[in-house]
């Protein structure tokens, strides 16, 4: 992992603009919110929606196979028989 920089300058209101190079890497869009994270006073930037989803997939890893799925096509014949019971059809 390399070190990149970028600078940003603090606007009299405390706002910066993220350079565009680091919303791309980051795959911010308008009105994306990010999460300023501190470590060791250090601060890191990340997409808080990315972050959540993260967060899931780890919270969900290895459920499935749990469940007794051990396929996708497993799991989506088990989602396609819950919507044919709730459609009733």
């Amino acid at each position: 992992m390399g070190l990149n920089m970028e600078v940003a300058k603090v606007s009299s209101k405390g706002q910066i603009t993220i350079p565009v190079s680091i919303r791309n890497k980051l795959k911010l869009k308008t009105g994306d919110k990010v999460v300023i994270l501190e470590e060791n006073g250090r601060f890191y930037f990340e997409n808080s929606a990315l972050m959540a989803f993260k967060r899931v997939e780890e919270a969900f890893a290895g459920e499935a196979q749990k469940a007794g799925f051990q396929t996708e096509a497993d799991m989506q014949t088990y989602m396609n028989q819950i919507r044919k019971d709730v459609r009733g059809y």
